[in-house]
């Protein structure tokens, strides 16, 4: 492609990796956006006059405005400071206010604008401001530092050219998502060998979508972080106000509250009235001055130029006169004491001891007084998930192992019914008795086994800095790590392999090929064979390895729908009632299960999905069957219960906004199963709900379909509450054609869960209510920078900074 003059009105952009532009042919450079963010809403030239603009806009202050300029110019019967001097104390004191929240804004874009990078120049590495980066620079960052632009990732420090990183500022997911360079460009680690590649992108033009990226596996977005990799280099594509995070953000309006708008539409009322007043003031004054005697009395007599002026213009002049002798029928004290009210009351919020967070003696922050009558006329909650609703901490809780259920005492897996200090609990300081141990007559094998398969079967990392610094002094004595600590794609993957490790059986790290665990203090070495990735169709994922005996074992865990109909072996019928017991309890469960491969059974399997992996076509659908061979004829070892902690008292509040007719919708970017299951667990759905779903729609006419059903289901069961959830996709062909049909369903479901939401979507949302023909009053409330689109787009926006 090099030596192609790129298309300029164009779909696709074409960048030339560390701007090596071709150096024959004609070509003219595309013009691309700069790294600057800007978030704030004035500058130095422009303040005054789009400040004065701003308030101007406000009935009451143009009004009193045109007053002070209607005294100052004829001779009226008051003097102009009795409505200039309250007039400019409203307008600077607002002014001052408004243009230090905007230089707060300002010194936040400074920092960002201004942090350090790295960027490779002239064959070295090159200190430079994060605002100088051009589309086409190759990047270089380190671990925890946050990606300054997007970039396409072209190698890391580990040879497979992966990294890991999380993307909570974007979509409120704080798992490890995983991402691989081209292979091409994977093996080039130093900025030596990256300085003598010359290569072209050809990619998409910039778009807000979070979930539509130019190739999810390479792509690394502005805001999210890099974790658990020394360091990467990634050319940059997008830049500035063009990434997809600025992309997502919404630009900052101001919000007036609905008794502001309402006291504006009585104030034009009483003008229409003052006006009125005026005219028929002045007809009658014309009309009394018909008679000789009382145009002229001895006692104001006229000057020479009144006698000569025009009388058209001695009426204006009179109209004025009695405009400014009435204008007190709109008093500005009203509007004083209204200010007043609300800068006073503010401080009441900032004192209520209900709003304080004593662990981090932090109270409730009010930023604006313009909206607190806003919340007592509250109709519609718009509530994040992660973070907001829930702790984002998965805690280990029970699991089921060979029909027995077990729950976790300081360490210990303890069977029901029993306490820590049964001779029965999997306790890591029997190591020497736990596999001759008894219950029940079962070998304890089975629990083992159970673990080392929750131990396997995952795809965590361990800190780069760890792996390389475990040392003998590194375990207590029963042979559990002090110090490692785990990344994962999934949190519920972290809680289970941290409980495994509680109880004696620890994942240590993978070395090349193989997967170490110390199982009880002894260590142990499997080699990993295959991994076959979760996928939302299959709802599982498995590992297959080679234990020390040199067993080829195929490990799986996923949902039980996905799990237990595969299973032929195990305790499936028990396993199935604790799994149900489990999920009425709230906690987000997962069944484990196992096989075992003969030789000849292996040899057959790892040919099979070479072939599927290396197929040029249909690759997808390949997999897919493989997949669904080995996973099959399972021996089923048991399931998992994992809570994801609620916020305190998140079931009463929600109760208790019901209870007072608020709608409550929550908005996340969490995946489907997740949020249903967080959704239940704090009670925005409760279990006599029906619960309806909008998901997975690929087309307009599906979607209008699908939409007709479920209006005509609610019609038919109007007896009992339903519940509604929506994924992203789905809800942008929804808003796109059919959005009075898509708001009639919401309005008759109690409760609305939106998965899958980018952050601009989440602001349509609130938007989309917001402008309804009833025009109910919002509120949002999040706790990441993915929520600001929303709290910025809702009549009251509640930011949760803890």
């Amino acid at each position: 492609e090099v030596g192609f003059d790129p298309p300029h009105q164009s779909d696709t952009r074409t960048i030339y990796i560390a701007n090596r532009f071709p150096q024959y042919g004609h070509y003219i450079p595309q013009k691309f956006a700069d790294n600057r963010i800007i978030s704030s809403k004035y500058t130095v030239w422009n303040f005054v006059p789009k400040n004065l603009f701003e308030q101007f806009r406000r009935v009451a202050n143009f009004y009193f405005l045109i007053i002070f300029l209607v005294q100052l110019m004829i001779d009226t019967p008051t003097s102009p400071v009795t409505s200039g001097l309250p007039l400019f104390f409203v307008i600077t004191v607002t002014a001052i206010k408004q243009g230090y929240e905007d230089w707060l804004r300002h010194k936040a874009d400074n920092e960002v604008n201004g942090a350090p990078v790295y960027v490779v120049r002239s064959g070295g590495l090159v200190k430079t401001r994060s605002k100088n980066i051009r589309v086409g620079d190759i990047v270089r960052v380190a671990k925890d530092e946050t990606f300054p632009v997007d970039l396409v990732l072209l190698s890391s420090d580990r040879m497979d050219g992966t990294c890991h990183v999380t993307t909570a500022s974007l979509d409120g997911e704080t798992n490890l998502k995983t991402h691989i360079a081209v292979p091409e460009t994977a093996v080039l680690q130093t900025v030596a060998n990256l300085d003598t590649l010359i290569a072209v992108i050809e990619c998409q033009q910039p778009e807000a979508d979070l979930y539509r990226p130019l190739g999810p596996e390479s792509l690394l977005l502005r805001g999210a972080r890099l974790k658990n990799t020394k360091e990467i280099f990634g050319v940059a594509v997008y830049t500035g106000m063009e990434t997809k995070m600025a992309l997502n953000y919404k630009s900052k309006s101001q919000k007036r509250s609905a008794v502001e708008k309402s006291m504006n539409s009585f104030l034009i009322v009483y003008l229409i009235i003052l006006l009125f007043e005026a005219i028929l003031s002045t007809i009658l004054k014309y009309a009394w001055q018909m008679e000789e005697k009382w145009d002229e009395p001895w006692y104001n007599q006229k000057t020479e130029h009144e006698r000569n002026s025009s009388k058209i213009l001695r009426f204006i002049s009179d109209f004025l006169a009695f405009l400014v002798l009435y204008n007190f029928i709109i008093p500005i004290s009203l509007y004083v004491t209204v200010e007043m009210q609300k800068f006073l009351g503010s401080f009441f919020i900032g004192w209520d001891l209900d709003l304080y967070h004593e662990e981090t003696d932090q109270r409730a922050q009010v930023n604006t007084s313009d909206l607190n009558e806003e919340l007592g006329q509250v109709e519609y909650v718009f509530t994040d998930k992660t973070g907001t609703l829930t702790e984002n901490e998965m805690q280990f809780r029970e699991c089921s192992i060979n029909g027995i259920k077990y729950h976790e005492i300081n360490g210990s897996l303890v069977p029901e019914g029993r306490t820590a200090d049964s001779p029965d609990g999997i306790r890591p300081r029997l190591v020497s008795s736990f596999i001759l141990t008894y219950h029940n007559g079962i070998s304890l094998q089975e629990e083992e086994l159970f673990m080392k398969a929750v131990c396997l079967c995952h795809t965590v990392q361990i800190s780069a800095d760890q792996t390389d610094s475990l040392g003998d002094n590194s375990w207590f004595s029963n042979g559990v790590s002090s110090q490692l600590e785990y990344y994962a794609s999934s949190p519920d993957e972290k809680a289970l392999v941290e409980a495994a490790r509680r109880v004696g059986v620890v994942f240590t790290g993978t070395s090349g090929e193989a997967m170490e665990i110390k199982s009880l203090g002894t260590p142990e070495r499997y080699k990993l064979l295959h991994v076959l990735e979760f996928d939302a169709d299959r709802r599982r994922m498995s590992v297959i390895v080679e234990s020390p005996s040199h067993e080829k074992l195929l490990f799986t865990k996923g949902a039980e729908s996905a799990i237990l109909p595969y299973s032929t072996r195990g305790e499936i019928d028990k396993t199935r009632i604790h799994v149900d017991e489990f999920a009425l309890r709230g906690l987000r469960t997962l069944c484990v299960a196992y096989r075992r491969f003969t030789a000849q059974e292996y040899l057959e399997i790892d040919k099979r999905l070479m072939e599927a992996r290396t197929a040029l076509q249909q690759r997808e659908q390949k997999l897919a069957e493989v997949f669904n061979f080995i996973e099959n004829d399972l021996e089923l070892l048991g399931a998992t219960g994992v809570e994801d902690r609620l916020q305190d008292k998140v079931q009463e509040t929600i109760e208790a906004l019901r209870m007072a007719g608020i709608k409550i919708w929550v908005l996340t970017g969490d995946k489907h199963e997740t949020a249903v299951s967080v959704s239940l667990s704090c009670g925005h759905f409760h279990r006599a709900m029906n619960i309806l779903e909008l998901t997975q729609q690929k087309s307009d006419s599906d979607c209008a379909e699908k939409l007709r059903q479920l209006a005509k289901r609610i019609q038919e069961d109007h007896v009992i509450q339903h519940g509604l959830v929506v994924d992203g996709t789905s809800l942008s062909l929804a808003l796109r054609e059919h959005e009075k049909l898509f708001m009639e369903v919401c309005r008759n479901c109690s409760a609305v869960l939106c998965c899958r939401m980018a952050p601009l979507q989440k602001a349509k949302v609130v938007r989309l209510l917001k402008t309804s023909p009833e025009k109910p009053i919002t509120l949002a409330i999040g706790d990441g920078a993915n929520d600001v689109s929303m709290i910025q787009e809702a009549h009251v926006g509640i930011g949760n900074f803890f």
